[in-house]
């Protein structure tokens, strides 16, 4: 048999098995058998760092293990007890059922507080214009977030899975604009449906924003079925009705002879993707444009009146928004600008006369 000839001690499948599949092929090549989805869950636990994410392994490991507890224990199930009487592998098959299941409520009810806290701490922004980067896991997408951010803290790693906490920063865009930049877990192909329902909390962020990037690796061979796949998750998530831009990373590593080639290849599939680079000088500036375009999208256009004498006021709406048109009737300046709600609120508040002049609408997909 090739397992004995090649001394392997592990059989992983490409796809998930169920317990009956794993126990039957275990039984056959008497070696240790892993699939797809159990293989996942190890990479994910090796790369949980918060007490969120932990949980979020654990529960998905745990509701992963439940129904295979009965292959686990087949090395007591010919001990048999008298009549009326369990042996001792059912008896401890029960026991260990009894603890997952317990085990599973405890951090569900623990999950559902972090979020709640999450909720509250969403609260707070609602004002601020958010978006979220989605995408196969290794595209690139916390290296966009620390450039962006311009903060070495945030962790960038080339492998797969190196984020499975939301990292939210406040980025700079340019034109006096600032966005709420949140990082999310990498998908990938046939990604289990148990880490699909324990990180929906954290997918949550992703839910809330009023604009998904869905950044792709260019370089990468496949990042046609990589679109595909997230595609497919964004869909399954519920996500597939949200604003969307397709951002094309890591341009800097498509070879020079096959640039043009991709740029066709994508803008025929995708009119209207973006093209960047988180590692050249520049090469996020057609990012930061999407983005500018993003907020003036999600801004309504004011008219707002302030009396002339009110220079501190005139200013602020400078500061805060962007000024469209600035013009003078009488004592009066008259300013045509986009604001968010906190910046009108103010205004108003203040004694200053807003009228909308164009609605504010949700960023093109």
């Amino acid at each position: 048999m090739r397992i004995q000839e090649l001394g392997a001690t592990l059989v992983i499948f490409d796809d998930e098995l169920s317990p009956v599949q794993g126990r039957n092929v275990e039984e056959v090549v008497r070696t240790r058998v892993m699939d797809r989805a159990e293989l996942i869950l190890d990479i994910f636990a090796t790369r949980a760092r918060s007490s969120e994410a932990r949980m979020q392994v654990e529960l998905a490991q745990l509701e992963y293990t439940l129904p295979r507890l009965t292959r686990m224990w087949t090395h007591l199930e010919k001990m048999r007890g008298g009549i009326g009487m369990r042996g001792p592998g059912e008896t401890q098959l029960e026991t260990d059922r009894r603890l997952i299941q317990h085990r599973i409520r405890v951090l569900r009810e623990r999950l559902a507080d972090v979020e709640r806290a999450r909720e509250v701490q969403r609260q707070g922004r609602r004002t601020h214009f958010r978006v979220a980067l989605v995408g196969y896991t290794n595209a690139g997408k916390s290296s966009i977030l620390r450039a962006l951010a311009g903060d070495d803290a945030v962790f960038v790693e080339d492998r797969l899975f190196a984020t499975l906490d939301p990292l939210t920063r406040e980025v700079d865009i340019g034109d006096g604009y600032t966005a709420l930049l949140t990082d999310t877990v990498g998908f990938i192909r046939k990604l289990p449906h148990h880490l699909v329902a324990s990180f929906r909390a954290t997918l949550s962020e992703a839910r809330e924003a009023d604009l998904l990037l869905h950044v792709i690796d260019a370089s990468h061979p496949a990042w046609e079925e990589h679109r595909d796949v997230v595609d497919g998750v964004l869909h399954e998530l519920g996500l597939h009705v949200h604003p969307l831009r397709y951002v094309l990373n890591k341009m800097d590593a498509v070879p020079a002879d096959m640039v043009d080639a991709v740029r066709q290849r994508v803008s025929n599939l995708l009119p209207s993707s973006t093209f960047v680079s988180a590692i050249e000088p520049g090469g996020l500036e057609p990012l930061r444009e999407v983005l500018r375009e993003g907020m003036r999208q999600a801004r309504p256009v004011l008219e707002v009146r302030i009396p002339a004498a009110d220079g501190r006021l005139i200013a602020e709406v400078h500061r805060d928004g962007e000024v469209l048109d600035q013009r003078h009737d009488e004592d009066v300046v008259i300013l045509q600008a986009r604001l968010d709600e906190r910046a009108i609120g103010r205004l108003r508040q203040r004694g200053a006369r807003v009228t909308v002049t164009r609605a504010a609408h949700a960023p093109s997909r």
